[in-house]
């Protein structure tokens, strides 16, 4: 069944990352991660930041092979993902190519969101959503390197 390919398409607020068949997807929701195949569920769902993991299969145009299958990895930032029909759309505030992740960067980011201190409970949520931001990209960087 994983052979069996669907549309995704993953759109930033910037820009149409993609537009292509797939074979499944992992992606990142607020509470967890899902997977998709071809004929899955409708969902409807809220995106966390994570990786978003996508299986590409090969393209042919008249019989001639015009692109190869394979993985191709991005951090997404939040935002929304809907699956309806055999169509995959993932509507994203944010997505970073997982090799442009940095981990100094990262690590830089983590260290700022930890020694915040909010001036009033209003900061707090988007205190703890910078730290979760930047722990998933670490994650996700990690996870990168062992070949998990």
């Amino acid at each position: 069944m994983a052979d069996k390919p669907f549309r995704c398409k993953l759109i930033t607020p910037h820009e149409r990352v993609f537009d292509a068949d797939i074979s499944y997807a992992m992606v990142p929701l607020w509470d967890g991660k899902i997977g998709f195949m071809a004929h899955a569920a409708a969902l409807v769902g809220k995106l966390g930041p994570g990786e978003l993991r996508i299986n590409f299969v090969d393209r042919y145009t008249a019989g001639v092979k015009v692109e190869e299958s394979g993985a191709k990895r991005w951090f997404i930032e939040g935002g929304f993902v809907q699956n309806v029909k055999n169509e995959l759309t993932i509507l994203a505030t944010g997505a970073h190519d997982a090799e442009s992740l940095d981990e100094s960067e990262a690590k830089a980011e983590l260290a700022e969101a930890v020694a915040r201190i909010p001036g009033s409970p209003a900061e707090m949520p988007r205190i703890t959503a910078d730290r979760q931001r930047a722990r998933a990209k670490l994650e996700m960087i990690h996870t990168g390197t062992t070949g998990r």
